[in-house]
């Protein structure tokens, strides 16, 4: 098993954002978490990611403990995301982002740097290939050269996944990838998601659009209120009535 969530808790203050949640997820696998909002999702990204420590319960990856390394450590170990809010670095260029996530295996130091020695000048050279490969896979190649902040929207939600997709990951966790975009452009950013599955990326997916994760998802993992309330195959989850009473039904008549 890829990653085991086990027992996962997070209190902020007096709120219990994520309340004793535990599931696996595969190696190979395209893991949907759903649920309404403040439900607890993005809480559980930060969790496995590193952004947030838990206030209780474990974080296994590939076997090995990680529920307390801080972000780049996990990062490193092949856990990589986006976020519901595309997090870039809006003033350099779409090349220098994708640059940005090949950087965590960077093993030169601010010596080698300064020097410019051969492995300083190595590693820029493999830097920039992994970031042109990720741009290729994303379909943004084209945009390297532009402003990160300049590109539309669509755009930078691709280069959310290049970047992420630079860093060489094994498992990505994709926060509302298609948030924001039109609906051929989800359909595209669909095929894009089902591409990283095929190149044998493991997936977990936060998502409102519940045609695009029932079209995607192997399994899906229902949150309410900060609990697992369900979890199983889209069909099981879709009939699940405790997932159309907190969830799909709340949505259907919203």
């Amino acid at each position: 098993m890829l990653l085991q969530v086990r027992n996962i808790t997070k209190r902020f203050g007096g709120l219990l954002a994520v309340d004793d949640v535990s599931f696996d997820v595969a190696a190979g696998q395209i893991k949907a978490i759903i649920g309404p909002n403040g439900a607890g999702k993005s809480t559980l990204f930060h969790l496995i990611s590193g952004y947030h420590p838990a206030t209780g319960g474990s974080l296994v990856f590939e076997g090995a403990e990680i529920t307390a390394l801080p972000m780049y450590a996990i990062a490193r170990r092949g856990v990589a995301r986006t976020f519901q809010t595309t997090s870039l670095f809006s003033h350099q260029s779409v090349l220098d982002n994708a640059i940005m996530g090949y950087r965590i295996h960077a093993h030169t130091n601010v010596f080698d740097a300064l020097l410019r020695t051969p492995r300083a000048r190595r590693e820029e050279a493999e830097a920039r290939e992994a970031a042109y490969e990720a741009l290729r896979f994303a379909g943004i190649a084209p945009l390297a050269d532009r402003v990160a902040r300049s590109i539309p929207q669509e755009a930078q939600k691709r280069l959310a996944i290049a970047i992420a997709v630079a860093t060489k990951p094994k498992l990505v966790l994709l926060d509302e990838p298609v948030a924001g975009v039109t609906s051929e452009e989800m359909l595209e950013h669909a095929d894009l998601i089902r591409r990283m599955a095929r190149q044998g990326y493991t997936i977990c997916l936060v998502e409102h659009k519940m045609s695009l994760v029932m079209g995607l998802a192997d399994s899906i993992v229902v949150l309410h209120h900060g609990r697992k309330i369900a979890e199983g195959t889209p069909l099981e989850v879709s009939a699940d009535p405790a997932v159309i009473e907190a969830y799909l039904g709340a949505a259907t008549h919203a």
